[in-house]
C-alpha cells in the first residue's frame, strides 16, 4: 500500500486550474522529487496535501483518505509540511521555533529527544539556541525550518524549495542533511528547483508541466534522458 496517494486532483485559483487531473504516488520510506518550471504546480501540490487549498479528487494518507480533513488533523496523522522561504517566527529565539513545531504534542519526553536529535543534525542551531530567528543567515534559517518541521515528528516530510537562495558549499550539506532524515525512516517529498540536485538526490522524480505530471520516472533513468537534459541542463 501507498504511503500517499494523489488519484485525480485538480486545484483552481480563481479560474485559473493551477493543478489539472494530476496524480502521484509515494511508497514508504521513497524519497521522491518534484521537478518544473515557474507555476508549473508544485508548491500548490504540496499545499493541497497539507489542505491549505480546496482540492477536487482523492489524496490518500496510508490508506485513509485526507483531502477533506483539517490541516492540524493531517499534521497530526505525521504529514508536514516545511513551507518555501522557510516562514519562521522571526522575533522568536532558535529553541522557541523549534518548540512551536511540537505544539500539537504532549509527550514531553519524547519531544526532548526529537529536540537532541535536531540539535544533532544541526548543530550550529544548539550553538544559538537563544539567538533571535531574524538573526541568523539564510542557511541556518532553512536549517531551523527544517529542525521545526521535525519537531513535529513526521512520517511523511514534504521540503518546498529548501535550498533555494542558499550558496553551493551551505546547499551541498543541507542535501546531505535530507539524506540523513530519509536514511532515518521519514518518507520525503522534496520539491526543488535544482533539477540536477534533485535528480542526484531521490530514488523517483515527478515532472510538472502546467499543473499535470509531465514525466516520471527513476532518477537515475531521467538523468539520462534526452529531453530532461536538453531542458534542465541545455546538454542537447
Amino acid at each position: 500500500m501507498y504511503l500517499l496517494e494523489v488519484k485525480d486532483i485538480r486545484v483552481l485559483y480563481g479560474k485559473a486550474m493551477a493543478l489539472n487531473g494530476l496524480s502521484i504516488n509515494l511508497n514508504p520510506q521513497e524519497l521522491v522529487g518534484a521537478i518544473g518550471p515557474n507555476g508549473a504546480g508544485k508548491t500548490t501540490l504540496l499545499r493541497a496535501i497539507s489542505a491549505v487549498v480546496p482540492v477536487q479528487g482523492e489524496i490518500l494518507f496510508n490508506g485513509e483518505r485526507i483531502d477533506c480533513r483539517k490541516p492540524h488533523e493531517i499534521i497530526r496523522m505525521g504529514v508536514i509540511h516545511c513551507p518555501e522561504r522557510r516562514q519562521l517566527f522571526g522575533e522568536f529565539t532558535v529553541s522557541e521555533n523549534l518548540e512551536m513545531g511540537a505544539f500539537l504534542r504532549n509527550d514531553k519526553e519524547e519531544i526532548q529527544r526529537d529536540l537532541e536529535h535536531v540539535y544533532n543534525l544541526f548543530p550550529v542551531l544548539k550553538m544559538r539556541h537563544t539567538q533571535v530567528a531574524g538573526t541568523l543567515s539564510g542557511g541556518e534559517q532553512q536549517m531551523l525550518a527544517i529542525g521545526r518541521s521535525l519537531m513535529g515528528r513526521p512520517r511523511l516530510f514534504m521540503m518546498d524549495e529548501p535550498t533555494m537562495g542558499l550558496s553551493p558549499l551551505v546547499k551541498n550539506d543541507l542535501a546531505d542533511s535530507i539524506v540523513d532524515i530519509w536514511k532515518s525512516g521519514i518518507t520525503v517529498l522534496l520539491v526543488e528547483q535544482d533539477a540536477s540536485l534533485t535528480l542526484e538526490l531521490t530514488q523517483r522524480v515527478y515532472i510538472l508541466e502546467h499543473g499535470k505530471i509531465g514525466m516520471e520516472g527513476a532518477s537515475s533513468e531521467l538523468r539520462d534522458n534526452e529531453e530532461v537534459k536538453r531542458v534542465y541542463f541545455q546538454l542537447a
